[in-house]
């Protein structure tokens, strides 16, 4: 887990990703969900640094089984 925002007693966990293709990608989604069931939250954030000229970026929210999964393309 890259980063853990503790903010008024509410934990926010945060994984860190340079695009390197939809199966990496898919792998920090599990890891995240690792991260999340790990500490009993049922929602994350994942950041993807895209360098790639053809990639949209943006905000999508996605759901893996019961954990919510916020993923910002940038």
């Amino acid at each position: 887990m890259d980063v853990v925002v503790d903010y008024l007693g509410v934990q926010y966990i945060i994984e860190l990703k340079i695009w390197r293709g939809e199966e990496y990608n898919r792998k920090g989604e599990e890891q995240l969900c690792d991260y999340l069931e790990k500490h009993n939250l049922k929602k994350g954030y994942l950041v993807s640094f895209c360098f790639n000229k053809n990639k949209k970026s943006g905000v999508n929210v996605t759901q893996n089984g019961d954990k919510t999964i916020v993923e910002a393309v940038v």
